[in-house]
C-alpha cells in the first residue's frame, strides 16, 4: 500500500455518519434530502448499511443518488434484502454510482480522512441463524443453498478485512446480523432471518475496529463479538437520522478507539 507523508497527522477527529434502513422513495424524499444536506459539516465519511431503497426499483435508487450528488464526503455503501427485492441489485448500484454513492458488493475499499486511512469491507450478509437456532447444512438442495449463499458472504467479509488490515481504522459494513446481540427487542423466533453468527467468524479472526450493520428494525443498537464493537445503526433502532461515531485521529499505532457521540 503506498504510504502518505501525511497519514497520521490529522489534526481534527474523524467523523463518521452510519445509517441503514433510510428505505428512501419518491414520498419520503424530502425527510431523506433534508437529513443528508444535514451532514455538510458534520460527517467526513457517511456509511449506509443497506435498504437503501422501499421495494428495490431503480427509481428510488435514482432519488438517494440524486440527494447525495451535492455532498463531498465519501460515500460508501451495501445493498440490503430491500434493495434485491425486485432482483435488480445491479442496476441499484449503478443508480447510487451516480450520485457518488461506492457501492461494496463482496469487496472492499479505502479513502484516506484527515490522514486517516479508512478500510471498509462490505457485505450484504445473509440469514441462517444463531447458536441454539440455525440452519445446517443439510437437507433438501435449496435449504443447503440458503447456507451455501450465508457462507459465500462470510467468505467475501474475511477476504475484504484481510485487504484492509493495514488501514489506521478497520470498519466491517453489513446488512444482516453477525451477532444476536444488537436483535435483542426482536422476537426471537425470527433471529434467523435477521443474521447469523457465520458472519462472526472473521470478525473475531481480523477484529476490526468498527461492526455496523442495519435490518433488524425493532433490534438493540450496541453490542459486541468478543470485545468488538457492533452497532445496529437502522434508522428506526437508533430513532435518528444518523448515528455518528468519531476516531481520535491518531494513526493505527497509537489509536485511542473510537468515541460515540449522538447526533
Amino acid at each position: 500500500m503506498p504510504t502518505d507523508p501525511h497519514a497520521g497527522s490529522a489534526a481534527a477527529p474523524l467523523r463518521i455518519a452510519a445509517a441503514g434502513d433510510v428505505h428512501v422513495s419518491p414520498t419520503n424524499r424530502d425527510q431523506v434530502e433534508a437529513a443528508f444536506a444535514r451532514l455538510a459539516g458534520t460527517a467526513d465519511l457517511v456509511l449506509l448499511a443497506g435498504d437503501l431503497t422501499t421495494h428495490g426499483e431503480p427509481e428510488q435508487a435514482a432519488v438517494l443518488a440524486k440527494i447525495c450528488r451535492p455532498l463531498e464526503m465519501p460515500i460508501f455503501a451495501v445493498l440490503g434484502n430491500h434493495d434485491w427485492h425486485c432482483g435488480r441489485g445491479e442496476e441499484i448500484a449503478a443508480a447510487l454510482a451516480e450520485g457518488g454513492v461506492r457501492v461494496l458488493e463482496r469487496e472492499a475499499a479505502t479513502c484516506r480522512v484527515h490522514g486517516i486511512m479508512v478500510g471498509v469491507a462490505g457485505v450484504k450478509g445473509f440469514v441462517g441463524g444463531f447458536d441454539g437456532s440455525f440452519l445446517p447444512d443439510f437437507g433438501e438442495p435449496l435449504l443447503r443453498e440458503v447456507y451455501a449463499e450465508c457462507g459465500r458472504e462470510t467468505d467475501a467479509l474475511d477476504r475484504g478485512l484481510e485487504a484492509v488490515a493495514e488501514c489506521d481504522l478497520r470498519i466491517a459494513l453489513l446488512h444482516y446480523a453477525p451477532t444476536p446481540a444488537t436483535l435483542q427487542g426482536e422476537p426471537p423466533g425470527i433471529f434467523a432471518f435477521l443474521g447469523s453468527d457465520r458472519l462472526a467468524e472473521p470478525i473475531v479472526r481480523h477484529r476490526p475496529d468498527l461492526v455496523l450493520h442495519g435490518h433488524a428494525h425493532a433490534g438493540t443498537v450496541e453490542g459486541t463479538i468478543e470485545g468488538v464493537p457492533v452497532f445496529n445503526v437502522s434508522v428506526p433502532v437508533i430513532k435518528r437520522d444518523f448515528w455518528l461515531f468519531e476516531h481520535a485521529g491518531a494513526p493505527r499505532a497509537e489509536r485511542e478507539g473510537l468515541k460515540l457521540r449522538t447526533a
